[in-house]
Parts: structure tokens; sequence; C-alpha cells
């Protein structure tokens, strides 16, 4: 039996391992996940990003444990940062989580980012494929915390939380390039700690200066706790009331439609890059081009161009 049918019936283990296989890149991994995809587009994506120190994986388990009590099954993705020296990853935030270890109904997995730039990685989109296939009512994708450029998850995730902390240095963190664009809800979480109030009503006077459009969903800026589950309640509505918004709306069809257009896009590029990269890796062409460069006898540009010029050329000889 398949990986694939063997998770479609259940199986926790084959999940795993087509996870695990997902993320080393296997090509064989593409064969099931063929199989998986016409049961996929049912669970709520939800994201939750910010800078590190903001509490997000904290967050995630008490988010865990609210879907829980009402019943829906859960699958949370954890990316963790990778060491540029070594190429590992401590893969923390799944022991941040452990209290759900034992719970049939959530399904934990740690990725690291392997380099991959925006908070996520390589693998992500697939790893979240594959709990959507499982039954997942929600997948919560919680991002390596980069802080100031977390576009990936904006493609991703149907809701996306932007967590902050007050005593990080910036009097408005939400000044930052990209952050103000990304939320559909703003969390000043550690709501504990002196200038949480003001944090949060710096956060809303930024978002009082967005051009909102009549019918455009406004987001709100919340104060939580979360090492005491304070605030979580709220949190947890106004996540529903922006699912909800989605659907009446009709923007949750075309989110969907996005992300399609992403996941398209990006293993189309990944596949022409390895395609490509490949065959000159192999037949020793990369590193003529490598000389070629090194002496100036070309540049760049010109190379590139003709190794797509001659990769595509015998492309179309073979098939004719």
């Amino acid at each position: 039996m398949s990986l694939a049918q063997r998770i479609l019936d259940g199986d926790l283990r084959a999940a795993a391992r087509l996870m695990r296989d997902l993320d080393d890149g296997l090509r064989s991994a593409a064969g099931e996940m063929k199989l998986l995809y016409p049961n996929t587009g049912r669970a709520f994506i939800l994201g939750i990003t910010g800078p590190p120190g903001a509490g997000k994986s904290t967050l995630v388990d008490q988010l865990t444990a609210a879907y829980r009590r009402q019943g829906k099954r859960v699958g949370v993705v954890a990316i963790d940062p990778t060491s540029p020296f070594t190429g590992g990853a401590i893969l923390g935030d799944r022991i941040r989580m452990n209290r759900h270890a034992e719970d049939p109904g959530v399904f934990i997995r740690s990725l690291a980012t392997r380099g991959h730039m925006g908070g996520l990685s390589r693998s992500t989109g697939d790893v979240v494929n594959v709990m959507d296939a499982m039954g997942m009512d929600v997948v919560i994708i919680e991002t390596v915390g980069v802080g100031q450029d977390e576009i990936d998850i904006v493609r991703m995730a149907h809701t996306t939380v932007v967590v902050s902390v007050p005593g990080l240095g910036d009097d408005i963190q939400a000044i930052k390039a990209g952050i103000l664009e990304i939320g559909d809800l703003f969390v000043v979480n550690k709501a504990d700690r002196d200038g949480a109030d003001r944090t949060a009503r710096e956060l809303a006077a930024m978002l009082e200066m967005k051009q909102i459009k009549a019918g455009e969903w406004q987001p709100k800026v919340l104060l939580t706790e979360a090492s005491r589950n304070r605030g979580l309640d709220e949190m947890v509505a106004e996540i529903e009331a922006h699912r909800s918004y989605l659907v009446d709306s009709g923007a949750l069809e075309l989110l969907m439609k996005e992300r399609c257009a992403q996941q398209f896009i990006d293993l189309l590029r990944e596949r022409l890059f390895t395609e490509v990269y490949g065959h000159i890796r192999i037949n020793g062409r990369f590193r003529e081009i490598v000389d070629e460069m090194s002496a100036r006898r070309t540049d760049p540009y010109s190379a590139v161009e003709t190794v797509i010029a001659e990769r595509f050329a015998g492309a179309q000889t073979t098939s004719s």
C-alpha cells in the first residue's frame, strides 16, 4: 500500500515518513503528493509570525489547546532556524508543545529552514498539504521569526497573526517594512510587561493610518499573556471572525487560488533550477563557467543565457 493511501487511512507513521521524505527532497515523495492532493483544501491555515522572543511557540501551544477544547484536530508546523555553520537545527518548538505529544488529535512537525529565507522552510507547503489530507481541521504554521519580512506566510496562510512584544527596542515595531501589510490580527504578547499598553496603542494608531476600503477587513490589536493563558479566548474569537469574513466576502476562494498559483510557481522554479543546475554540474560545464567568469572572459548574464539556450535547445531536439 502506498504512503498516501496509508495516510488517508489514518496511519500517522506514514505521514511522518512522507513529511521526512518531502523535507529531504526525495523525488519519490512527489508521486505520493499527487495521490494526496485531491484530498486537500479543507483545512484552515493559520500563520503565526513575529520577531524572536515574542512568545510565538507558547501562543501556538495555547491555541492548540483552545482548538482541541472545541473538538477540532490540529496540525502544527513549527519552523526552526538552521545553523549557517553546521546546517543543524535544535527543533525546540516541539519540546515547548510537549503536553500535546500523546494527543491523537494533534500532529506536530518541526522543520528546519535549511537556509530558506522568508520565515518558512522549502517543504512547508507540502507538509501543510499532508496535514490537510490527514483530516486536520486547523493547521498552524509558526514561522522562524525573522520579524520584518514574512511574505512567505501571507501567501500560505488564510489568517496571519503578527505577534509583537514590548521592550524589544522599537517604539513602533510595526513600522518595519511590510509588517503592517501582512497582519490580519496583531497581538501584543507578554502584556504583563511594562510598555505593553503603549505598544498596543502605537500599533492601533499605525493601523488607523492605513487606507481601508468599505467592506474590507479591519485588523485589531489584542493583548495576551500566553504563559498564563490570558487573552487567548479573545484571540481565538477574532481569528474565527476573520475566517467568517473570508468565507462571506469570497476572499477565501481568492486566497486559495493565489496559494495554488504560488505552489505551482515555487515547484516550477525549484524543478527548473534542479534540472539545469544538475545537468551542468554533472557534465563539468559549471566549473568551466566559473573559470571563464574568474578570468573575465565571460559574464554571469551571458553565461546564464547560454546555459538556458543550450538546455532548452537540447530538450527540443530530444522531443522532436
